[in-house]
Formats: structure tokens, sequence, C-alpha cells
């Protein structure tokens, strides 16, 4: 559930929406959620002084519970 509804928030913001992707990985300290984004639309998911991505984290986190979630940004690679 997590995944899915940032995915539907980073789609809001970014220019290139098919190229949005989250995966939820679990590992022994919690969840993690990576989105991984268009090269050019890595600054608007991060925001002015991290600020986008900060207000992602606290949606999410108030989403999650005392579970918690970690979110990580990164951009797709094209050459892959």
């Amino acid at each position: 559930m997590l995944a899915e509804a940032l995915e539907h928030l980073v789609r809001g913001v970014v220019d290139h929406p098919d190229d949005v992707v989250v995966r939820d990985k679990q590992l022994r300290r919690g969840s993690i959620l990576e989105v991984r984004v268009h090269p050019e639309d890595l600054g608007k998911v991060i925001g002015r002084g991290g600020r986008t991505a900060s207000a992602f984290r606290t949606v999410i986190g108030a989403l999650a519970g005392k579970d918690g979630a970690r979110v990580d940004f990164v951009d797709v690679d094209r050459r892959r």
C-alpha cells in the first residue's frame, strides 16, 4: 500500500510519469521504498533544499505508522 501511495504522489510531480518505479524492499532494519525517476525529474522529486523529498517522507511516515519506512530517490539509468 505504501509503495502505491508514494508512486501516485511522485507521478503527480514529474514530467515523465511513465518512468516512475517504486520498489518496496524488506530488510532487517525495516522497509525501504526505492523510487526511480527519469534523470530530468530527479530535481523535481527532491525539490529546493530537499523540501519535496522531505514532504514525501513525512506523508509516507504518517501512512506507515509506528513501523516507519525509509524512502530513497534514485534516477533511471537509460543506458542499461
